[in-house]
């Protein structure tokens, strides 16, 4: 069940929170950075899992911290090609990808609930209306609740029903 909310996806009652990067991301704006803030420790096992593994657009890398908190980095976005270069925008096969994964991880995992932003629409560059229709249809008949955070107010809790 998918819900469509308003708030700070960072105050969630979500037990996990997906949202899209690059591989090798230096999480430097928007949500991203928000998550490097709460939680370094996942963006320093992120960059080493980029560095062994070198994973793939469309690929997940799924991190939990010691609040228990499930943290699904999606990649959405080409990589950075060299030394200090940006990585390159999301494109919809990546986005689509990552979502069929991420549904997949979902249930085999057991997750309880999902919170994501707007996938891919920031830094990621893409229109939501491209975006949402791949959203319902790989999260859509996941037996749990489903927040997208449609519109960001920071520091406010969002109407969560379970």
């Amino acid at each position: 069940m998918i819900q469509y909310v308003s708030g700070d996806i960072l105050l969630s009652k979500a037990a996990a929170i997906a949202h899209g990067v690059a591989p090798g991301d230096h999480f430097g704006s928007g949500l991203a950075l928000a998550l490097r803030e709460n939680w370094p420790a996942m963006v320093k096992d992120f960059r080493h899992h980029c560095q062994t593994s070198h994973p793939a657009p469309g690929d997940i890398f799924a991190w939990k911290g010691a609040d228990n908190r499930l943290v699904l980095n999606l990649m959405t976005q080409e990589a950075a090609y060299g030394q200090g270069e940006k990585p390159g925008r999301a494109k919809i096969e990546y986005v689509g990808h990552a979502l069929k994964a991420l549904a997949k991880l979902v249930k085999a995992e057991g997750v309880a609930s999902l919170a994501l932003p707007r996938l891919a629409t920031g830094v990621g560059g893409l229109d939501w209306d491209d975006v949402k229709p791949l959203v319902e249809r790989h999260l859509g008949d996941l037996n749990i609740p489903v927040y997208v955070y449609a519109v960001f107010h920071k520091g406010q809790s969002a109407a969560e029903a379970a």
